[in-house]
């Protein structure tokens, strides 16, 4: 099932997260797996931060196994994203994958030598956070709110898509996008894949902006870690090629020579369902 998260606070949210897994848990459910958009310390299960919902230095783990009276085991959404696409059934069949999750922000998940990676304290692969668009031209200039002005997150997320498709219908009214907007209807990300799907040019050209965008953080993974699979999944992923393309070929013209000659750059498989069945493989793993 799919439903909007609520962000009004963390009480509220960890209410929402109970009650979803009290409505399909059964007498026979051992065990519970959540990805989470957060830095994850994953030995202990505490959030130590998040940027799109609001849990700060949280003991979720804790809290989530009092609660329901059942283990569970929490990782980072792109993570868990990256365990299912890597997985052909049995086990992790993909020596290496990174997984790029594109949706109201910019998630990453690494597999390296066949093992989910998660650094040294359970919090690698924030690659949403990959600046992509600095301007250095007076050196570094003074650090922001996450996420930060020119990272791959601020540029390349399905928020940026919203933004991207409120500006396009403000400035193209006689695009689908501005038509819209016009009879006083909401103008978001989505709308832009709809109207791209159905031919209008402005739309087409708002995914291929932001799949460029996404090329570019997407060469830099190649570049540092030259990996078999790169994935790209989340929401926007529903938009296909219209993205993929772009993605594809940005990501191409950016590589080193020599770099990346093996790796595939492909949609997530699974889709925009490979979170959920990524936290489900996590705690059928983790919990055997």
């Amino acid at each position: 099932m799919i439903r909007p998260t609520r962000t009004g606070g963390a009480d509220e949210l960890i209410a929402e997260i109970v009650a979803g897994v009290e409505e399909v848990r059964s007498p026979q459910t051992e065990a519970v797996g959540l990805g989470v958009p957060s830095v994850v310390d994953f030995a202990s299960g505490r959030l130590r931060s998040s940027v799109n919902v609001p849990f700060e230095d949280l003991p979720l783990r804790d809290v989530l196994a009092e609660r329901l009276g059942l283990p569970v085991f929490i990782d980072n959404d792109a993570t868990v994203a990256a365990l299912a696409e890597a997985f052909d059934g049995k086990r992790i069949g993909v020596d290496s994958l990174v997984m790029f999750t594109v949706g109201t922000g910019v998630g990453g998940g690494l597999v390296l030598n066949g093992r989910v990676y998660r650094g040294k304290t359970g919090a690698a692969a924030e690659l949403g956070h990959t600046l992509i668009g600095l301007d250095l031209t007076a050196g570094a200039p003074p650090a922001a709110d996450f996420p930060q002005a020119g990272s791959l997150e601020s540029l390349a997320s399905g928020s940026e898509l919203d933004r991207l498709a409120q500006a396009a219908a403000a400035a193209e009214p006689d695009s689908a996008l501005g038509r819209r907007a016009a009879a006083g209807e909401e103008v978001g990300g989505p709308d832009a894949v709809e109207a791209a799907f159905a031919g209008d040019q402005v739309a087409i050209d708002l995914i291929r902006i932001l799949g460029e965008r996404l090329g570019i953080g997407i060469a830099s993974a190649i570049n540092a870690l030259d990996p078999e699979v790169v994935a790209i999944g989340g929401g926007a992923s529903a938009a296909g090629e219209l993205l993929l393309e772009p993605a594809r070929r940005t990501a191409f013209a950016y590589v080193l020579p020599g770099v990346g000659t093996e790796t595939e750059i492909r949609l997530a498989r699974r889709g925009p369902e490979a979170g959920v069945l990524g936290a489900a493989l996590l705690a059928a793993t983790e919990g055997a």
